[in-house]
């Protein structure tokens, strides 16, 4: 009789961890949302909010988008003007904030470069292609000051890594790379933001905490699924908070962070903890629309709230 009860509670335990929902994410072995995913992980965090996570590492953003377009995944992290314009073409995502860091504009300590105003004449470098946000802003907002920032900057577009060994030889006088590119360089000392990214926000009279990259998740899949995507949501809040308030969490990280200086390791949770999406209020949506059409988004064809996990509706 007892051999019979062991058998039904395995039984009955096995039925419950199968019922158990598993949600799948492709994530960027070296990226930013490896560590928050990483840390949720560790902390049970899924677990205590009835699902189960599963990471899947991939190389570099062509590889992730692929997963997740593919249907290999359920989600994976994204840009916003890659969630808007995959709407533009049909194909709706539901977007969860994820960080409001656009980025850094760094030059060496003892640059005189401070302002827009200041690149005129220099070597510039920009991360990613003409089409990225940062370059795409620094133009805008350099236009409203009368200047034409591509006619009058010596221009090179490159990856992130390459641009920051370029700074460090002399070949550029500042570079805009994104945001935990800037803070590594910053933590090695010897340099420093001429400005950071979001401030250009404030010059077009929006808020500089818009949340520029998200969670992706195929609108089709998250519409069959609110519950899982309500429970990673409130998992994802609980990890960034603990990572908020435990700096030893980090430490256990720092292998993942391809092991930085104790300098470096500082700076980057800084810029991650900066990077915490504020409540995504209408006016916090207003401003998001506002940007997606100031970077070549169809003004009439925008992504409405209800693609916004969180947004004031």
């Amino acid at each position: 009789m007892r051999r019979w009860g062991t058998l039904v509670a395995g039984l009955l335990l096995s039925a419950a961890a199968s019922a158990e929902p598993v949600l799948t994410l492709s994530v960027l072995q070296a990226g930013t949302a490896h560590w928050e995913l990483d840390h949720l992980q560790h902390a049970g965090l899924d677990r205590a909010n009835g699902y189960r996570l599963e990471l899947r590492p991939v190389a570099n953003l062509p590889a992730s988008r692929l997963a997740v377009t593919s249907g290999s995944v359920q989600g994976a992290v994204a840009d916003l003007l890659w969630a808007q314009a995959r709407y533009e073409a049909g194909v709706p995502y539901l977007y969860l904030p994820f960080s409001s860091q656009i980025g850094d504009l760094v030059v060496a300590e003892a640059s005189p470069i401070r302002s827009l105003a200041d690149l005129s004449g220099r070597r510039l470098g920009v991360a990613g292609g003409p089409d990225s946000k940062g370059w795409i802003l620094l133009q805008r907002v350099a236009a409203q000051q009368g200047l034409d920032l591509a006619a009058s900057v010596d221009l090179q577009f490159g990856a992130p890594p390459l641009l920051s060994q370029a700074l460090k030889r002399g070949q550029v006088d500042a570079i805009v790379t994104y945001w935990h590119f800037a803070a590594r360089l910053k933590g090695q000392g010897g340099w420093r933001s001429a400005f950071r990214l979001e401030e250009l926000l404030t010059a077009l009279d929006l808020d500089p905490n818009l949340p520029v990259l998200g969670y992706v998740f195929p609108k089709a899949w998250a519409d069959d699924h609110p519950d899982l995507i309500a429970r990673f949501a409130r998992s994802v809040a609980q990890a960034k908070q603990s990572l908020a308030d435990d700096p030893d969490h980090w430490q256990r990280l720092a292998p993942l962070m391809q092991d930085p200086s104790a300098g470096e390791l500082a700076a980057l949770r800084e810029g991650y903890l900066a990077g915490r999406p504020q409540p995504l209020t209408e006016k916090r949506l207003a401003d998001l629309h506002t940007l997606l059409a100031l970077t070549g988004a169809n003004g009439r064809r925008l992504m409405p709230a209800q693609l916004f996990v969180g947004a004031d509706r």
